[in-house]
């Protein structure tokens, strides 16, 4: 029988403790914080609509339904209090909800974290806004459905037809029963819902590029509305103390550059964030708007075939991390338990780690930036058949809003739209589709942010900043020659009649592994990939020898082991499905610390 850890033991006592009260209090927001806030976490009412004839049963109109359901898990966890497994097409939520007093004269926001896959809103029963996409998140302006002082009934209608092909899944299965690499489904609400008020010439976002080499911010405020005499007051501080501060004429659309002397940058060695702090002023003095925020100065960019960080080589010593938990499915149960992962990660060597097929929260991207973890940004894409033009409408506007949402955490420093995209058909016409919406997203994504885009990881590369293939060889030997670079310099490619012809990019071995080591069979279908270690010692001698073989070869840039955690039936992690340790912490810090000498000052390379 295992034992569990310590730390697995205290985050039940706070999850336990959470669900007295309210599950998930923290503000979901952590780079955009106002005061004014209410967390909508907790029981809410809802019901199974198989028909989808709630409209004509006036659901909408609903002043409770008959189940209760902890919000913010999906029915199909056991944190929700529902546990169905089915598929689900379509279900009614129901919370009747308190506008404070106080907020008389504000605009009332109603946010969501993400809820899978369309959802409808209502408000006392009329339709205040609708949204597509399964991991973005959105706000609802309810501000003419409601008064303050007064309670509101709220019914959020979702409806998710995961087998269509037009809508991203991710790992989700699209069977009844979890298998191979896909896992139990998520529906609804998933992510922490809450309602603030916001002045109406209040902030809609700030978005904060950093400029290390000219050591200031260059910040691009967004107001709901503007009005004559409207400012901006921007503070910089560290740690309490102001050390840059810039007072501009607010307008849409502007740009405002903040110097900062004797900058501190921020990187895995030294997590710096500045504080943030803006105050949106009227022409008569007062502040109608405080937002509190924070930003790391760092810098990453592509010069030839290196990524660069604060203008140093970066070799990447990533996990692959698919975000699941055994009792919230795609929702971690406490804000502990995002934190855990990524201290767990950083325990046995991973500088970071690449997110696989979900979009994360932004707590974990806060707790990334505050313990200086490095992360890739890669959407839930599996499921959205690429060559169906509604799937690519569905898609592009989803992963605009993921890379909006994240785009200030410096802890991200590349994207990732999409993986291992081999529906594409062979021909050249029927390839049109799929090389046209990877070009268009790879080009959405640059006109949305300064980072490096890795349009499809494992291929089919079409347009990208950073080549990765995957591999699973088993065999060191094997592994080497199948990497080893040819006498034209040709590098390892997955199918390169699908592909563009490589073109000296940042190159990657963004999975590799997979070593099966079972401690307790989760399913009957438990696998790894290749044939499993019978000894703790064997697994350990395939492990550092498949990573020496990636570390002796110059041109690779990083690495991802697969992966973090078990999931499910897929029982190939670093640790159990429960987090708690299969392996000695050292003897897998001595493997996955290591870095090529490449990486290290020309002072300190022997």
């Amino acid at each position: 029988m295992r034992l569990i850890s310590i730390f697995a033991a205290l985050m039940v006592a706070v999850t336990t403790f959470a669900q007295t009260s309210i599950p998930r209090p923290e503000h979901p927001r952590p780079q955009f914080v106002r005061d004014s806030w209410v967390n909508l976490n907790g029981t809410w009412t809802y019901a199974f609509d198989f028909g989808e004839s709630g409209l004509q049963r006036d659901f909408n109109e609903s002043k409770g339904f008959d189940s209760d359901i902890i919000v913010p898990f999906c029915p199909e966890s056991k944190l929700s209090g529902v546990g169905y497994k089915d598929f689900i097409n379509s279900m009614w939520y129901h919370r009747a909800v308190e506008v404070p007093a106080a907020w008389d004269g504000k605009k009332i926001l109603l946010n969501f974290g993400a809820v899978d896959y369309v959802s409808s809103i209502y408000v006392n029963g009329e339709l205040a806004g609708r949204h597509y996409g399964g991991s973005s998140s959105f706000s609802v302006d309810i501000t003419r459905f409601v008064k303050a002082g007064e309670t509101a009934d709220v019914v959020v209608w979702v409806q998710d037809d995961l087998r269509s092909g037009t809508q991203t899944g991710g790992k989700q299965c699209p069977d009844y029963n979890s298998r191979g690499c896909h896992y139990t489904r998520v529906t609804g609400i998933w992510q922490t819902v809450w309602m603030e008020a916001v002045a109406k010439t209040g902030l809609k976002e700030v978005y904060v590029k950093p400029d290390l080499d000219n050591s200031c911010f260059v910040m691009e405020p967004e107001f709901h509305a503007l009005e004559d005499g409207l400012s901006l007051d921007i503070r910089v501080k560290d740690g309490g103390k102001v050390v840059a501060k810039k007072t501009v004429k607010a307008t849409n659309p502007m740009t405002v550059i903040v110097p900062v002397k004797n900058v501190k940058t921020w990187s895995p060695e030294s997590p710096f964030l500045y504080d943030i702090e803006y105050d949106v002023v009227d022409k008569a003095g007062n502040v109608v708007d405080q937002v509190t925020s924070y930003a790391g100065m760092r810098k990453i960019h592509v010069e030839g075939n290196r990524v660069y960080l604060n203008n140093q080589p970066l070799y990447l010593r990533q996990v692959l991390d698919q975000g699941f938990y055994p009792d919230g499915i795609w929702t971690a149960p406490s804000d502990e338990a995002l934190r855990h992962d990524i201290e767990m990660s950083m325990s046995v060597g991973f500088n970071g780690a690449r997110l696989h097929q979900k979009v994360f929260e932004e707590r974990f991207h806060y707790w990334a930036d505050k313990l200086g973890y490095l992360t890739w940004g890669e959407a839930a894409s599996w499921g959205s058949n690429m060559n169906n033009e509604l799937a690519a409408r569905n898609f592009i506007p989803e992963w605009q809003e993921v890379v909006v949402r994240d785009r200030n955490h410096p802890s991200i420093i590349i994207w990732t739209p999409f993986n291992e995209t081999w529906e594409r058909p062979k021909s050249d016409e029927g390839g049109r589709a799929h090389d046209r919406l990877v070009t268009n997203v790879y080009d959405i994504t640059k006109s949305l942010d300064y980072r490096p885009v890795h349009d499809c990881s494992g291929g089919y590369h079409v347009k990208t900043d950073i080549w990765s293939f995957h591999n699973y060889e088993q065999d060191a030997e094997k592994l080497l020659e199948k990497l080893t670079l040819k006498g034209d310099g040709t590098v390892p490619t997955f199918n390169i009649e699908n592909e563009v012809e490589y073109g000296g990019q940042p190159y990657y071995l963004d999975e590799y592994g997979g070593i099966k080591w079972v401690i307790e069979q989760f399913a009957d279908n438990t696998w790894g990939y290749g044939q499993g270690p019978k000894t703790l010692e064997e697994f350990y001698t395939r492990l550092q020898a498949l990573t020496d073989v990636i570390l002796s070869l110059d041109y690779i840039n990083g690495y991802t082991y697969t992966q973090l955690t078990d999931v499910e039936q897929e029982q190939n992690g670093i640790f159990n499905y429960d987090r708690t340790p299969k392996f000695d912490p050292e003897k897998l810090r001595s493997i996955f610390g290591k870095t090529p000498a490449w990486v290290q000052p020309v002072s300190e390379r022997k």
